[in-house]
């Protein structure tokens, strides 16, 4: 595990530079934790010039996407009842590439308590917490998708404008770098629910997915079996306690803060430097997939 004081240390001046060109950004907010800029700049590969622009981009795509980014109380009832329904943890140990998993899926089948831009939301905000408060440095990210319990009723749910707003900032603007993409538990309408994410999707991402039927063991070439929870065969205990620990986290004094503070995110267009070229709407798609034929 890579150790953020160390990196503080070794890193110290870049760390001053992007905090100097910072100042001169005057439609960037000012509270940014030194936690949160060493991820841009280890996802960067400590270039100032990409880390720089990477920034921009995250709070720029953060502030035209109010429907993922803002109203994030972690105790608010739209995000309890995604928390309630699925199962959304980065499990405790790295692989020997120094690369972090993480498991995201159903609990509670019912189509009717899924709301796609509130699950969105909470994915995010889940995501949010780790790169601001966990001790894990990785040099790489592993999701790993389970779709049982997932029907098609569920796909139908999915909003077009939102979809493409979450693949735009996780693909572009998000601060990690993603190594593999696992999709386990397959369901017979796989092809439709790729019709849909496919086309959002970068051709570098799309070469990461690897898809694994129901009862195989076909996970295990690509993730040690040992570093998953006991759920999945693995020996780094149940994904309930697992999930137990992130709850109290995210809703601790200082989390909680942190969500209902959206003001941190907020970028003032009317501010910003002429020469800056982030200064455009990222999305102007509208719509639903009820309007596309997926059965």
């Amino acid at each position: 595990m890579t150790d953020f004081h160390k990196i503080l240390e070794e890193r110290s001046s870049d760390l001053e530079v992007i905090k100097k060109w910072m100042t001169k950004q005057p439609h960037l907010p000012s509270k940014i934790d030194d936690r949160f800029l060493v991820r841009f700049l280890r996802c960067c590969n400590y270039s100032l010039e990409k880390t720089k622009n990477l920034l921009d981009l995250c709070y720029t795509v953060r502030s035209q996407a109010p429907e993922l980014f803002s109203n994030r109380d972690p105790a608010c009832d739209a995000i309890e009842n995604i928390l309630n329904i699925t199962d959304m943890v980065p499990l405790p140990k790295l692989t020997r590439e120094n690369y972090k998993i993480f498991i995201y899926r159903l609990t509670d089948s019912d189509p009717e308590k899924y709301i796609f831009a509130d699950a969105l939301k909470t994915f995010l905000a889940v995501a949010d917490l780790r790169l601001n408060f966990s001790d894990d440095f990785p040099d790489g990210e592993i999701p790993i998708f389970d779709m049982s319990g997932f029907t098609l009723k569920h796909l139908y749910k999915v909003q077009l404008p939102i979809l493409k707003k979450y693949m735009v900032y996780t693909q572009e603007a998000h601060p990690v770098r993603l190594k593999q993409i696992h999709v386990v538990n397959v369901s017979p309408f796989l092809d439709k629910a790729m019709a849909i994410v496919k086309p959002f999707m970068k051709t570098e991402v799309s070469a990461m997915l690897h898809f694994h039927q129901p009862n195989s063991t076909t996970l295990y070439k690509y993730i040690p079996q040992e570093l998953l929870p006991e759920e999945y065969g693995g020996r780094v205990g149940k994904i309930s306690d697992i999930k137990a620990a992130l709850i109290r986290k995210m809703c601790d004094n200082d989390s909680r803060n942190f969500f209902l503070d959206d003001s941190r995110w907020n970028v003032d267009e009317s501010k910003r430097p002429v020469e800056n070229k982030h200064g455009k709407q990222f999305f102007g798609l509208q719509g639903s997939f009820r309007t596309l034929t997926i059965d």
